[in-house]
């Protein structure tokens, strides 16, 4: 199964928003982070506490979002110059081997840990940190199917 892709900036940028919001660090913090807001608010309502650590709450939560949502992904993008070229990707029984102008990659099933599905990507991680996104774009109902066979037989969904 052969599949040739380039990828689209403003779909990269919440491909990486999608990867961030399911690390399990973030997700806790930002938890940890609207707890204590609420919690604030409450007692702020009460009567129990003034309205500094309301809005400290509220304060952080906005950092928060912004640099998650827009910073490091932009930021992520810029640096990287792989989301700039050209690809083709070959799925072998042993190897999935990526291909452009400049060389290629060869990469053992094995060396994959998880995959997860967003709207216009395969995520296929390496570690909890490393990954590779396949566009969906250009795919046909039979490849992406083939595609989500093939990744649940060789790789395994993310738990």
């Amino acid at each position: 199964m052969q599949y040739s892709f380039k990828y689209e900036k403003g779909k990269v940028l919440q491909a990486l928003r999608y990867h961030f919001i399911w690390q399990t660090e973030i997700r806790i913090l930002l938890i940890l982070v609207i707890v204590f807001d609420i919690a604030s608010a409450i007692l702020y309502v009460m009567g129990k506490i003034r309205p500094e650590p309301f809005l400290l709450g509220s304060f952080i939560w906005l950092v928060f979002i912004v640099s998650f949502w827009f910073v490091l992904p932009n930021n992520i993008y810029k640096k990287s110059a792989t989301f700039k070229d050209n690809f083709i990707v070959d799925f072998g029984n042993n190897f999935i081997t990526l291909k452009n102008e400049k060389g290629h990659v060869e990469w053992e099933w094995s060396q994959f840990t998880k995959f997860f599905e967003s709207p216009h990507f395969f995520h296929i991680y390496f570690s909890s940190k490393s990954f590779f996104l396949l566009p969906k774009d250009n795919m046909n109902d039979d490849l992406r199917h083939n595609l989500r066979i093939l990744l649940s037989e060789k790789v395994g969904k993310k738990k």
